[in-house]
């Protein structure tokens, strides 16, 4: 997939501002293109050859049945991710990371169905049956469950991949994709790590404008990567009807009488010899003398 937005338009978003040069991460000059007046100037041109890159990789894993988690919990991304992951129907957390979401996620499975299980009893009216005490209860841990699990209810399993917005501000999530071999792919600014990540795209992760820009394109290579699906998934199903229609209209396969199916001599001769053989031998075994039981003396 190639991006539509170019190097002017990231230069005009401000993702080419880093932090203060007192707070760079060494690990992170590859992609510095120079410090000025104390500010580190990021490399335009490899943050949109990453870009690109992390994009493409993004569309193939949502063309092939995968799905993404985004991840903004810091004020300036969370509207933007929720918007995001709105407009894609993709799994998000912008209220807090919940530890264990990746790692101890049979847990959080077994939390979520009983959120669900409360929520089902909110709206079917059994909640209002139950005493005043235990309803209070229920109703403020839904409430902290709907803060916790917002976005990852209808998760399902382990997503295919990770998008993360400042990997600083969520290093446990961050470390919770490596420990369990998930992709992750993340804006990096100059005082962040980018090797800790397997898709970095050098930026501004503190602007609104480059947070956003960024996450737009992440999010039309997802779109991309579902429209592939959505073709895939039609092409395989009329293959399917194909293949049944035939199979329905070909003739059936004409029976076949062994009776009147001729053998060569050789092997005629053969098989009945072993018939005789096994019909002499049971004449023999049937008409076998029994011994006399011998008497003591």
């Amino acid at each position: 997939m190639s991006i539509s937005i170019t190097a002017k338009d990231l230069l005009d978003a401000g993702v080419h501002f880093g932090h203060q040069t007192k707070r760079w991460n060494p690990r992170s000059k590859p992609y510095v293109f120079d410090h000025r007046q104390g500010i580190s100037i990021i490399d335009l041109e490899k943050t949109h050859a990453l870009l690109d890159k992390a994009c493409t990789y993004l569309e193939d894993t949502v063309a092939n049945g995968g799905n993404v988690l985004l991840v903004g919990t810091k004020r300036q991304a969370k509207d933007i991710v929720r918007e995001a992951a709105a407009a894609v129907a993709m799994p998000f957390c912008v209220d807090r990371w919940l530890g264990g979401t990746l790692t101890n996620y049979e847990t959080v499975k077994r939390s979520i169905a009983k959120f669900k299980k409360y929520q089902q009893m909110e709206t079917s009216g059994e909640m209002a049956k139950l005493p005043r005490k235990e309803e209070s209860a229920i109703k403020r841990e839904m409430t902290r469950m709907q803060r916790n699990f917002n976005g990852i209810v209808d998760m399902g399993d382990l997503p295919t991949a990770l998008f993360v917005v400042d990997i600083n501000h969520e290093k446990i999530a961050v470390a919770e994709a490596q420990r369990c071999g998930i992709p992750c792919i993340a804006i990096v600014d100059t005082n962040s790590d980018p090797s800790t990540v397997t898709h970095p795209i050098p930026g501004n992760d503190d602007a609104v404008k480059s947070i956003r820009i960024i996450v737009d394109s992440i999010v039309a290579a997802i779109q991309s990567g579902l429209s592939q699906r959505d073709t895939r998934r039609a092409q395989r199903g009329s293959a399917d009807i194909k293949a049944q229609v035939v199979a329905a209209e070909a003739p059936p396969a004409a029976e076949i009488d062994l009776s009147k199916v001729e053998m060569p001599p050789a092997l005629a001769a053969v098989v009945e010899g072993e018939v005789e053989t096994e019909a002499a031998a049971a004449k023999r075994k049937l008409a076998r003398p029994r011994k006399a039981p011998v008497k003591a003396e």
